[in-house]
């Protein structure tokens, strides 16, 4: 970036734009559901690492998805209940731009995860004489690895044309936190390419994924319908059940966000979807898995006994 213009140097994050007392409230509402969601995950990561039957592939893509959401969470709620009880709602340019960085590479990556734990439980059901073969622990950890490499990279593509444009105002980010479709209406430059790009992106990782995990499920419920044992039916679709929830949350609130065309009117409520992304969504997917689950409830169940002996 050169010229002769001055280059601001950080941003005011605009909010809700609530009553004092009102915001007062949502601090307190916010930060429980904050430490409500840490706490349901680290206890699906401390079941999943202490209780050696769930040590499957389910629930190594599983612990997976729980660090993701103790991660998504931790990158934008922190500083946005701060904002909450302070007037002073600035932040600088480079924690920013690491918060855009971090908050796309953590939600591309997650949206990778889920589409690796839709093809584990395909395997699972309709190949179950092949799993231990197909899902081999390192066929696991290459299709990780490669989720977490893939959001990431993508990520770094984001942020490196970010960093080409150039900011001399306004200054203020009408969002909760530095979500990059805001910070770009704020460069004073064509922000064309960065557009195209994040639409392809959301093509790589949303509806390409979402193709396959429908495929996947057509598949599933073709075998779970074929399946004579009435408790094999519904073990797979307890298993299946709580997936299908968690994909619909997090890839419906994302399409809407990124795949519509954006306007004045929508960008009220692309604040209460993303806030609902950052904070809701990383507590209830541990609720869904966990009360959807036999296997997670009769885990917490042993490790309470262990504590109580």
């Amino acid at each position: 970036m050169g010229g002769n213009q001055t280059w601001i140097t950080d941003f005011i994050l605009v909010g809700l734009r609530l009553s004092a007392e009102m915001e007062m409230f949502l601090f307190w509402v916010f930060s429980l559901l904050y430490i409500l969601s840490l706490l349901a995950n680290s206890i699906i990561l401390g079941l999943i690492y202490l209780d050696s039957r769930l040590h499957t592939p389910m629930y190594f893509f599983l612990s997976h998805l729980a660090i993701l959401d103790i991660s998504y969470a931790s990158n934008n709620v922190p500083k946005m209940l701060a904002n909450l009880v302070t007037h002073k709602r600035t932040i600088s340019f480079v924690p920013c731009i690491t918060q855009t960085f971090l908050y796309l590479a953590f939600a591309a990556s997650e949206c990778l995860i889920l589409a690796a734990m839709s093809y584990d439980r395909f395997v699972a059901i309709c190949h179950p004489l092949h799993y231990t073969v197909i899902m081999s622990w390192k066929v696991c950890v290459a299709l990780a690895a490669t989720s977490w490499s893939c959001g990431f990279l993508l990520s770094v593509a984001h942020t490196i044309l970010l960093l080409r444009l150039p900011f001399c105002g306004p200054r203020e980010v009408n969002h909760l936190f530095c979500e990059i479709l805001a910070v770009l209406k704020l460069a004073c430059a064509d922000t064309l390419i960065n557009q195209v790009v994040i639409l392809a992106a959301c093509v790589f990782v949303l509806v390409g994924p979402l193709c396959s995990m429908l495929v996947s499920y057509t598949h599933i419920l073709r075998t779970i319908l074929k399946m004579q044992s009435k408790e094999g039916r519904r073990k797979a679709f307890s298993t299946c059940s709580s997936h299908l929830c968690v994909v619909g949350l997090f890839f419906g609130i994302a399409m809407l966000v990124y795949m519509v065309p954006d306007s004045d009117q929508r960008e009220e409520q692309e604040k209460i979807l993303s806030l609902f992304h950052s904070l809701f969504n990383p507590m209830l997917n541990p609720l869904i898995y966990s009360l959807r689950n036999a296997q997670v409830k009769e885990a917490f169940h042993r490790a309470l006994q262990k504590r109580s002996v």
